[in-house]
């Protein structure tokens, strides 16, 4: 239904027509969706990967309507999502806060990612009374000349520095979103203080995809990006129990950190690029792509429901089936790291191609090198401690794509403590103890009832 045109662009050169039919693919969850709601935006940022702006009009955008159908079709699939919604602008979206709070109720964890300009107390207000539980937003320089010029906006570094200030004010949780160029590579250690400074949950570095807008710049060498990923190793440890610091789009950070400290909590991102096996991405028109930066269409929720498209999409079944191919395909790293698909495609025009942004070359007869993590981020956790019932319901409530995790250090906490069973107390405890090693929020998951 609506999923045989899945590959009529097809993004595995030379593999069309395989991978057909369903496979495991119901053995796969979608634990965080991207949507980008709105290609309309008040920047024109230099980067930007849908291409947004100004001149994009509504009409070509989901209705509320269909917004909320596609909504309940995600929560059949999986009732405890991660929802990040986003644009463009999404807050230039008048039904936001009416999505929010639907997605909200219905059990899924909402985010929105913003570039911050528009984030007034009044509308800080309404998206958390919307339910929505943290904010992403977007800083590229603590120079309002650079910021401003590569996000197309008079201003815009400032008054995205006071919404800060206001979600600091709101106690809403925010992470911090940089875009790496050789222009502010060497701020990145002052990006990090000031975000932690400010509070951000996480710091998350992204790597340019050359997609969208981005199709006119030209990213780091494969040498540089290596040298950012030790920087950012270095910074990560240097502010562990503080803040989260992740590399986006270059998991060829796994490589360091498996092959250095294995205390590092980013060893729960145990699998290989998400996207099309715990990840995807909406657009404004209604298509389903493994990310945002991949405009590979893995099926059209206008014609087929968003159930069909993650179980049955082709596109799907090939990133979670396939055997990747050129050096990626033959690095010892592949199952920690694998290169990034997006990446791939927008060099190679293949799904499953070589990610050349690493400056690894494999020789290609080393042994697969495995997770060393017990359990990782969209990984289900079997223990061995009984749960009471109400300690079953309140982990019930944390993000799928989390929940094994916590799960796991929640036993672990009640062993050392020679705990016999898991309850609210031991929960509690835990949440006293916990260092904000992959996110602050999660304690408010293990409080009694859940209460801000």
């Amino acid at each position: 239904m609506g999923l045989a045109g899945d590959l009529d662009a097809s993004p595995f050169p030379g593999k069309a027509g395989a991978w057909e039919g369903a496979g495991e693919a119901d053995t796969f969850t979608p634990h965080v969706v991207a949507w980008n709601l709105t290609k309309r935006c008040n920047l024109a940022c230099a980067h930007c990967y849908i291409s947004a702006g100004s001149w994009h009009a509504a009409k070509d955008e989901l209705s509320t309507a269909d917004c909320l159908r596609i909504l309940d079709e995600l929560l059949e699939v999986n009732p405890n999502p991660m929802l990040i919604l986003s644009g463009g602008e999404p807050l230039l979206r008048e039904d936001l806060e009416e999505l929010a709070e639907h997605a909200s109720q219905g059990g899924a964890t909402v985010v929105v990612g913003t570039n911050g300009t528009r984030l007034t107390h009044d509308r800080i207000a309404s998206l958390m009374q919307a339910g929505v539980k943290g904010v992403a937003v977007s800083v590229d320089s603590l120079d309002p000349t650079y910021h401003d010029r590569f996000r197309h906006g008079g201003g815009a570094l400032q008054d995205t520095l006071a919404a800060v200030d206001r979600l600091r004010e709101h106690r809403l949780d925010f992470v911090v979103q940089t875009s790496l160029t050789r222009g502010n590579r060497g701020e990145l250690a002052d990006l990090v203080g000031w975000a932690e400074e400010k509070g951000a949950l996480s710091f998350n570095l992204y790597f340019l995809v050359a997609t969208g807008r981005g199709e006119g710049m030209r990213g780091l060498s494969p040498q540089e990006n290596d040298e950012v990923l030790l920087e950012l190793l270095e910074l990560e440890e240097q502010y562990r129990g503080r803040m989260m610091i992740r590399s986006k789009c270059q998991p060829q950070i796994m490589r360091h950190i498996v092959d250095g400290e294995s205390a590092s909590p980013l060893m729960n991102y145990r699998t290989r690029c998400p996207c099309g096996v715990h990840y995807c991405r909406i657009t404004p028109e209604g298509k389903v792509t493994p990310c945002p930066y991949t405009p590979a269409v893995a099926g059209d929720l206008n014609e087929s429901s968003f159930g069909e498209i993650w179980r049955e999409s082709r596109v799907f079944n090939a990133l979670r089936h396939g055997e990747l191919g050129g050096r990626c395909g033959k690095c010892e790293y592949r199952e920690v790291c694998g290169g990034c698909r997006a990446r791939a495609y927008a060099e190679t025009g293949d799904l499953l191609g070589p990610d050349d942004s690493c400056a690894y070359d494999p020789p290609g007869d080393r042994p697969v090198v495995r997770p060393p993590a017990p359990v990782g981020y969209g990984e289900d956790w079997e223990g061995s401690l009984p749960w009471t019932e109400e300690a079953q319901e309140r982990i019930s409530r944390v993000p799928s794509f989390v929940r094994g995790v916590v799960s796991a250090r929640v036993e672990a906490f009640a062993r050392e403590r020679g705990y016999r069973e898991v309850d609210v107390e031991v929960m509690t405890e835990v949440r006293r103890s916990l260092p904000v090693d992959f996110s602050r929020k999660l304690p408010f998951f293990l409080r009694r009832g859940g209460e801000a």
